[in-house]
Formats: C-alpha cells, sequence, structure tokens
C-alpha cells in the first residue's frame, strides 16, 4: 500500500518561498517549545524533515523519516528501506524511507510522534493515524501541524481552486481542526491543547509579510483561532488503565477501644 502522492517534495519547494518561511519559522519555534518538556526515550518525525521537529527534544533516541529520497541537512542520514546509524551518530536524527501505512517500529515503542502537514498529502491519512497509533506507547504523545481551512489562507486557497490560482500545495486536502479532533477521539486519542498561529495575510512576499508582522499579537488576542496553520497535541489513552502513582494519603492506625484498669493500690471493700 503507498500513501505517497509525491507532494512532500512539492510542500519542500513551497516551504522555499517567502510565504513558505513564514510559517516554517512559526512551527519550528512551537515545536521546539512543545517538545523540550516531552519525556521519554524514543521520539520520532514522520515526513517532512525541511523542518526538525525534534531539534529541541531531549529524548535519547530521534528518528526523522521521508517516503521519498531527497537531499537534508549533512547530519541525517538517507537510506532506502533501511536504518543505517554510526555511534558516533547514535544521538542524531535519522531519515528512513517507507511506506507511512507501514511504519517500520514495533507496537507501542515510541514515546512521542510528529506529523507536521503530513496528514494533508497522503492517501489515506486514517491508516496512518492508526499506525501512529499503533506505535505510540500508553499515554505517548502525538503533535500534529496543518493547514488551518477556517483563516484567511483557507479562504484564499478556496477561491484559487476556482481560478486555478493556488496560493498553498494544490495537491494538498486540508483538514479542519474539529475533523482533527474526531479522529483521533476515534483512535482513543485525548486532545489536551491546539496552537494556532501565522496571521498575516496570505502575501507572497518577504516585505508584505514583514509588514504584516503586527497581526501576530491582535490575532493571538482577538482571533485566537484563525490562525493560518494549527498544531494539535494529543495523548494515547488506554481504557481500563490507570496510573499508579505515590499513596499521599495514608491511613490512620486504627485505635483499640479504652479498657478500664482497676486501680491496684485501692484496696477492695
Amino acid at each position: 500500500m503507498n500513501t505517497d502522492k509525491n507532494t512532500i517534495i512539492d510542500l519542500g519547494t513551497w516551504l522555499a518561498q517567502p510565504s513558505g518561511a513564514y510559517i516554517m519559522q512559526w512551527e519550528q519555534a512551537l515545536l521546539d517549545r512543545l517538545t523540550v518538556d516531552i519525556f521519554g526515550f524514543n521520539a520520532l518525525q514522520i515526513g517532512l524533515p525541511q523542518i526538525n521537529a525534534l531539534s529541541a527534544s531531549r529524548m535519547p533516541n530521534k528518528w526523522r523519516t521521508n517516503n521519498v529520497l531527497v537531499p537534508f541537512q549533512e547530519d541525517i542520514v538517507t537510506a532506502p528501506n533501511s536504518i543505517q546509524m554510526e555511534e558516533k551518530h547514535s544521538r542524531s536524527p535519522i531519515v528512513v524511507t517507507h511506506d507511512f501505512c507501514e511504519l517500520p517500529f514495533h507496537s507501542q515503542s515510541i514515546d512521542l510522534v510528529v506529523l507536521p502537514h503530513v496528514l494533508e498529502f497522503v492517501a489515506e491519512p486514517h491508516q496512518v493515524l492508526r499506525e501512529v497509533e499503533r506505535i505510540l506507547i500508553p499515554e505517548g504523545r502525538v503533535i500534529i501541524c496543518g493547514f488551518n481551512r477556517a483563516s484567511l489562507w483557507g479562504a484564499r486557497q478556496a477561491a484559487g481552486r476556482i481560478g486555478k490560482s493556488y496560493f498553498l500545495p494544490e495537491e494538498g486536502d486540508f483538514i479542519s481542526v474539529p475533523r482533527m479532533k474526531d479522529w483521533l477521539k476515534l483512535l482513543n486519542m485525548e486532545v489536551n491543547h491546539a496552537d494556532f498561529g501565522c496571521y498575516s495575510p496570505p502575501f507572497r512576499t518577504e516585505k508584505w509579510l514583514k509588514r504584516a508582522g503586527l497581526m501576530e499579537n491582535a490575532g493571538q488576542r482577538w482571533w485566537p483561532y484563525f490562525g493560518a496553520v494549527y498544531a494539535i497535541q494529543a495523548i494515547k489513552r488506554i481504557k481500563g488503565m490507570h496510573l499508579i502513582g505515590p499513596a499521599w494519603k495514608h491511613k490512620r492506625a486504627a485505635l483499640g477501644n479504652a479498657v478500664p484498669v482497676a486501680n491496684r493500690s485501692k484496696k477492695n471493700g
């Protein structure tokens, strides 16, 4: 089963444009903030290696994956259908080529999975999410980044479909936040937070994007749910499982009934 639409590279090309760089800068800062305090041993980024979503993660084992071979940074090792890693690079991210519907990881083995704009460009996003749920440990985290339909950028893309003048990559099937939350809920993924950002109008030039920079603070305050992109964080829950923590409450020792004792110094009458 192949989920590749050959659009991941197209999105990488779009990210090199001023509007794409604007999005990538915001997402990189947000992902650094979100992942730095998520603890565990194994972290995985699926797709879009142009963004290093795990750069701030303190987990000892980190992988970056993609389903096509493209040139990336020097610290990434590319290997078709396999994982190659030298001891001196044991803490560096790795790129693995594979089918996202069949992730090459054991069930319940990954503590954190990040999907930056992947579900919008694969043929079967539901199956990819099911694979993510399979490999996540109980209470594991998933972070999903996507373009927000309910934004000026989403409206510009919808209008562009009519005149075949697209602002965002044409092949993307952008998923709304409520729909994404429904998908996660069906997989017992509890959404605990959602961030929105990039409130500038859909300008193509760096000059106009910078001029609209004042809209960032205004957007966060007055229309926070209408940012161009979103990042949803969810936790994998297992029904019937209870985390065992320290026993903060201690039962008091039961007091015995008081028994009167005769005063031996008193003579019997």
